[in-house]
């Protein structure tokens, strides 16, 4: 063998060792630990997310380049982060897995670089971004180099924003200036048990304020999920967290001049239930004070098991999620009566709020139902305030230009009406059904008003009042009056909502809008 084959047979030799030491990130005592945590390595998560054979691993030999604290005799190929592309039922993506085995996934200016490259190429390249978080934090050898990496990602973070949907999946610790990218991000899944967020630990709150705290308590799934907000899905699982990622993307276009996934005429789920025709006429209550679960309403109205929800143990007085109709992908908002009796308060405007924005970025028509009896009044409210949260979701509505259309299913009182995609914010199509009641107020308390002084000097106030409600409501507590004014544009049957849905959608779907000239508006955040 003469030199130069020699050279060659090392040169393959080298390269199959730098990558099976890439391949076993921090070493196979690290991975050991890892799964008895019963968590997924880094590379195992990206095999089960990506279709098979599909991921290509870029920067797969960096390391880090810090020398104080003896770090130059600890490098890793990679980093602590794999990063790459591949595909999703065959849809380009681009994502990254940190890797808690190599320096608890402390993020490196090496490691950032390595992210801000694929962050780079998914918007070059229009394609959604998916980010893996298992970390401990900043790499505190690298010290500002390290805070430096972390600012050079949240710009990203935000000129990606409204380009490329951002998806972050929390599989560990993420706290720290570290919990800002996720935050920035669309959407945040979270696994329980085994994933926290938050700016300061258990720890670091006990000393500075004496409050005892458990990690779960702090920022585990469940706070995150029902209490806080920050999070949009919780899971049982890694791998149903990731199984959830999937059917996500189903619904959401690759960027935001690509239309959404539209299953093909072909499909059986292309159809409502059999029995949603039946079952819609019975979904909501005669008496409009009892209450009736939306989401039946919306199983009926969209595609075969298409419904998935966001948030949903959060704010749950409003429902909103994706769902197909006639296979399009549609964006749901809803008010659902089952909870505070529909009505809107802070946390509700503000989650309905942020997917109504989310819908326009990417183009994703809107549905709207409503049953909402007006705003949560209260001392609490005000003082929260009510004014000014309310307010987002209303300028939600106003901002977007996507199609819009309303169905009033039942209540639409006071402010409440106006916000929730009325005729007079630009809704493309309203509907109701004939029970519905569009006033400022309900018709008891209208009448308490108007008519105080007529039933206090009435000889039997009772029954004066219950006349005198029963006329009001004849007269305004219909849907007639607004129709009358072309504010609702069709009184429709229950059982004909979906197909009039359908139909405004298609008449929708070149809708061209023109707005005033501006850099941004100044939504009231």
């Amino acid at each position: 063998m003469d030199s130069f084959e020699q050279r060659y047979q090392e040169s393959l030799t080298r390269l199959e060792q730098s990558r099976r030491s890439s391949e076993i990130g921090g070493g196979e005592k690290r991975i050991e630990a890892q799964h008895k945590r019963g968590k997924m390595t880094a590379r195992e998560r990206i095999r089960y997310l990506l279709d098979p054979g599909s991921f290509t691993e870029l920067d797969a030999f960096v390391t880090h380049d810090c020398t104080e604290f003896g770090m130059a005799d600890q490098t890793f190929l990679g980093d602590g982060v794999v990063t790459g592309f591949g595909t999703i039922e065959g849809r380009l993506i681009y994502l990254f897995s940190q890797d808690f085995t190599v320096f608890g996934g402390s993020l490196s200016s090496a490691f950032a670089k390595k992210i801000c490259k694929v962050m780079d190429l998914a918007v070059k390249n229009g394609a959604p971004l998916i980010g893996i978080n298992d970390s401990g934090g900043a790499r505190i050898q690298e010290g500002v180099a390290s805070l430096g990496g972390y600012a050079d990602i949240f710009y990203r973070n935000v000129q990606a924003s409204g380009v490329i949907p951002q998806i972050s999946v929390v599989m560990g610790p993420c706290a720290g200036g570290a919990v800002y990218s996720p935050a920035m991000t669309d959407f945040i899944l979270m696994v329980d048990n085994s994933s926290h967020m938050f700016i300061t630990g258990p720890d670091v709150i006990k000393t500075v304020s004496g409050e005892e705290i458990s990690f779960d308590d702090l920022g585990g799934s469940e706070t995150h999920a029902t209490t806080s907000g920050v999070i949009d899905l919780r899971l049982p699982s890694e791998a149903e967290a990731l199984d959830s990622v999937k059917s996500l993307l189903r619904f959401l276009p690759s960027n935001n001049v690509d239309d959404s996934p539209e299953l093909n005429s072909s499909s059986a789920e292309k159809a409502a239930q059999p029995e949603a025709e039946n079952k819609i006429k019975s979904c909501v209550p005669a008496n409009p004070n009892h209450p009736y679960d939306m989401k039946e309403v919306i199983e009926c109205i969209v595609d075969n098991n298409s419904f998935f929800e966001i948030k949903p143990n959060y704010a749950a007085n409003i429902c909103v999620g994706f769902a197909r109709l006639d296979g399009q992908s549609v964006g749901i908002v809803a008010n659902n009566p089952n909870h505070l009796a529909g009505v809107l308060d802070i946390d509700s405007s503000v989650k309905g709020a942020r997917f109504v924005r989310f819908c326009d970025a990417f183009n994703i028509p809107l549905i709207t139902l409503v049953d909402v009896p007006g705003f949560l009044p209260g001392s609490n409210q005000e003082h929260g305030g009510i004014i000014r949260h309310g307010a987002k979701l209303l300028y939600a509505f106003c901002e977007a230009t996507v199609p819009k259309l309303t169905v009033i299913t039942r209540k639409a009182y006071g402010g409440a009406y106006d916000v929730m995609s009325s005729k007079h914010i630009g809704a493309d199509l309203n509907l109701a059904w004939p029970n519905a009641e569009i006033a400022v107020m309900g018709a008891k308390g209208a009448c308490n008003i108007i008519f105080r002084k007529e039933i206090k000097n009435a000889a039997d106030p009772e029954a004066k009042s219950a006349e005198l409600v029963e006329a009001y409501s004849e007269k305004f507590a219909t849907p007639y009056e607004a129709a009358k004014r072309g504010y609702i544009d069709c009184v429709i049957y229950p059982e004909e909502t979906r197909s009039f849905l359908i139909k405004g959608l298609k008449a929708a779907a070149s809708k061209r809008e023109s707005r005033p000239k501006r850099k941004h508006g100044n939504i009231p955040l």
